[in-house]
């Protein structure tokens, strides 16, 4: 199974006024087009997943959806609620195992709970290793995905998979 850690794209600045529920906090314009830039840019590295999983934030819904977009629509898309800020990523592993016919799946949430997957599945360890807003990693297993299993194929910030993204948009 192959694995993408992306995290969402920059969102708005918390304001209670506007948004009195952070939970529905979205992406600004210039996220979005990054989230964009940088799904693009992750095609000249892996081939589209089969499924993405999301936090059901706004802010990483609209990732998931604009990767969709961007990788086409045989990815498919679920909410899954261990993905919320500090939703267990014993639970999620758990998920991944029940899915086995999944061959490859893009993973969509918020730091530090994407850096302390990472931890587990490189290292069998929750310490975080920090993603940058609209960075992604890949992760390769295998076997089953779980702890100290996954080999880290790339990880990538924003303005690589960006300058990435423009060399594919240059060939195309």
């Amino acid at each position: 199974m192959r694995i993408i850690l992306l995290r969402h794209g920059p969102a708005e600045a918390r304001d209670s006024v506007q948004w009195p529920d952070d939970a529905l906090r979205p992406l600004t314009t210039k996220g979005a087009s990054r989230t964009r830039d940088v799904a693009l840019g992750i095609l000249c590295l892996e081939d589209p997943p089969t499924a993405i999983w999301t936090s059901p934030l706004v802010r990483a819904r609209q990732t998931a959806e604009i990767a969709r977009d961007v990788w086409g629509e045989r990815t498919t898309i679920e909410n899954r609620d261990t993905l919320r800020p500090g939703g267990s990523w014993r639970l999620l592993c758990d998920a991944m195992l029940e899915r086995t016919e999944l061959e490859s799946l893009a993973i969509v949430g918020h730091e530090p709970d994407l850096g302390r997957l990472l931890g587990v599945f490189l290292f069998c360890s929750p310490n975080a290793i920090a993603i940058k807003k609209a960075g992604a990693c890949g992760i390769e297993f295998h076997d089953q995905p779980g702890p100290g299993q996954g080999v880290l194929k790339w990880f990538l910030g924003p303005r690589a998979l960006q300058r990435l993204a423009q060399t594919r948009k240059g060939n195309a």
